[in-house]
């Protein structure tokens, strides 16, 4: 990377609050989810491309996969700097990464992740025409993680709970916020688990849009002493809406 390449990458610096922490004053899988879904946004509206030059063309972002790996639980009180970057598109999937680091400079997690452009009517991805391509594949050898965020398997094993999909989990898309499955997932493993445990690593899928009064299947199964998996599905429509996996440290 030259100097000149030095734009395409934004530095947002965040502060672990009290209503970002767990039981233990560590962050939150989905604070910590939230903060990186906040830098894309910002990068995105500094390089000219996020929700408002999508809007004109009648498209919107939505995060279709999300891959994160952490080397520390952050804390309450803890300052953090997210570092991102439009890395490359794969086919109509366009690929973000990002590094994390605390106050002193040392890498605390790294992520990958896939977006895509949905048409507001008729919900089907789209390439955002009239972008720059040098923004998007000039740094596709910077890579947090080089690998492409995953497709998941799901499961159809498992504990199976039922989510109302209610007011507060629903975004300006007036869908379900990303940030809200993780938290669903998260909130199927026993409380004494997650006391003794933190998450390694997180990946995520989102499948299908979920809407205020649906209800949600979220089922969960533990593959190994380690490792959750996650599928989360439309109890009316019966079709997949999300899946994920947690591998804990």
């Amino acid at each position: 990377m030259n100097s000149q390449d030095s734009h395409l990458i934004l530095r947002i610096p965040f502060k672990v609050t009290s209503a970002d922490t767990d039981m233990s004053a560590r962050l939150k899988p989905g604070s910590l989810l939230n903060m990186l879904i906040q830098s894309a946004i910002q990068s995105a509206d500094s390089l000219g491309f996020g929700f408002g030059g999508l809007r004109k063309q009648q498209l919107f972002w939505v995060l279709s996969r999300m891959h994160i790996d952490i080397i520390r639980p952050l804390k309450w009180y803890e300052n953090i700097i997210v570092e991102t970057w439009p890395k490359n598109v794969d086919g109509l999937l366009y690929i973000r990464d990002f590094f994390l680091y605390d106050e002193k400079g040392e890498m605390v997690g790294k992520a990958t992740s896939g977006w895509l452009a949905i048409d507001m009517v008729s919900k089907r991805p789209k390439l955002y025409e009239g972008i720059d391509a040098s923004m998007l594949d000039t740094l596709k050898y910077r890579h947090a993680i080089e690998e492409l965020p995953e497709k998941l398997e799901g499961t159809s094993e498992g504990d199976e709970n039922e989510i109302p999909v209610t007011y507060y989990d629903i975004d300006l898309n007036r869908h379900v916020t990303s940030c809200r499955y993780l938290d669903w997932m998260v909130d199927q493993i026993p409380v004494d688990y997650l006391l003794s445990h933190y998450p390694q690593s997180i990946s995520l899928n989102y499948m299908k849009e979920t809407q205020l009064g649906e209800r949600i299947s979220m089922r969960s199964f533990q593959m190994n002493p380690k490792t959750f998996i996650f599928e989360g599905s439309h109890i009316n429509a019966k079709k997949t809406s999300c899946k994920g996996r947690i591998i804990f440290q």
